[in-house]
């Protein structure tokens, strides 16, 4: 198969993690214990692969050895955290804003932090100066949003605070992808840095959920027996991470982000128009906001390539 349509695929497989653990979430109406059931089923799985997998250990070695030597400092480790904390932002507003709005609003707030990141250096290599042509694309992303929602602003269905919730938990995924980045330099294994992730991720989670025990505002549930597949979203995450780490040496940063982006959103559509979540429907606002959406990817992305082509040399 194409490694493109992988990168696509991959993208769908984004879309299918977010159905799968919305569902979840709607099953057992509880936000959080949904989410540590996707993180700590994908950190089972992560860390059974640690077993016979000799160079994840390394990864832990060389990363145990940068911190010795301060080149890397400890709290970016806890990359994982803003990954579990967007699992439970994503569990939490699916169910009410469906697959394809919640791709919209992601998406938007990676575009718009991606600004950020790189006008402050997180990613590591310096700060960046931001092109205007960058920051009309986030600007057009945002502006997809509220397309995307237009002719349901006034609707009971649609909660406006899950829409910009979409979008600061796709903000978060800015800065978490920004820090593994970092991370990647000194493991020099991208499972490594994943193990990591869910190890954090789900430690937040249960520390979240205990918490919320403790307060009386949160009382686990017994999971339902099915569907299978509401289980699924921890399996995705881990086959993402290996697409992800493979496809990406061999496409480039740029392309695989422009196949993915565009099967996450066209994956998303078709999950909202085959099995949407109650109350979700599909409109020509939320189909332009998805044509507007990827138009501001493939420009920010372009923006971005021209920008980086003169420090290789």
């Amino acid at each position: 198969m194409r490694l493109d349509l992988l990168a696509a695929l991959s993208g769908v497989m984004i879309a299918l993690q977010a159905r799968a653990n919305g569902e979840l979430s709607h099953r057992i109406n509880n936000g959080l214990e949904a989410a540590l059931v996707s993180f700590g089923s994908g950190l089972l799985i992560i860390a059974v692969i640690s077993v016979f997998h000799p160079a994840i250990k390394e990864g832990i070695r060389n990363l145990r050895t940068a911190v010795e030597h301060k080149e890397i400092a400890r709290w970016k480790l806890f990359a994982g955290a803003l990954g579990g904390s967007f699992v439970a932002i994503q569990t939490n507003i699916v169910p009410l804003i469906g697959v394809a709005i919640y791709s919209v609003a992601s998406i938007a707030g990676q575009t718009a932090m991606s600004l950020v990141v790189d006008r402050i250096g997180l990613t590591g290599g310096g700060k960046k100066l931001i092109s205007a042509r960058r920051v009309a694309a986030a600007v057009l992303t945002v502006l997809a949003v509220f397309v995307s929602v237009f002719d349901r602003f006034d609707a009971k269905d649609l909660s406006m605070v899950a829409v910009v919730l979409g979008c600061i938990a796709g903000a978060v995924v800015g800065i978490q992808r920004a820090l593994n980045g970092q991370i990647n330099e000194y493991s020099h294994q991208s499972f490594t840095t994943s193990l990591l992730n869910f190890i954090t991720g789900t430690a937040l989670l249960v520390i979240l959920i205990i918490g919320g025990i403790v307060i009386g505002k949160i009382e686990l549930v017994a999971l339902p027996i099915g569907p299978w597949w509401i289980y699924t979203g921890g399996v995705i995450g881990v086959i993402y991470i290996a697409f992800t780490s493979t496809i990406v040496q061999h496409l480039g940063v740029l392309t695989f982000t422009l196949f993915s982006v565009g099967g996450q959103l066209v994956g998303s559509l078709i999950i909202d128009l085959v099995s949407p979540t109650d109350g979700v429907h599909v409109s020509a606002y939320l189909v332009t906001g998805i044509v507007m959406t990827y138009l501001g990817v493939i420009a920010g992305g372009v923006s971005s390539s021209r920008v980086r082509k003169p420090a290789r040399h």
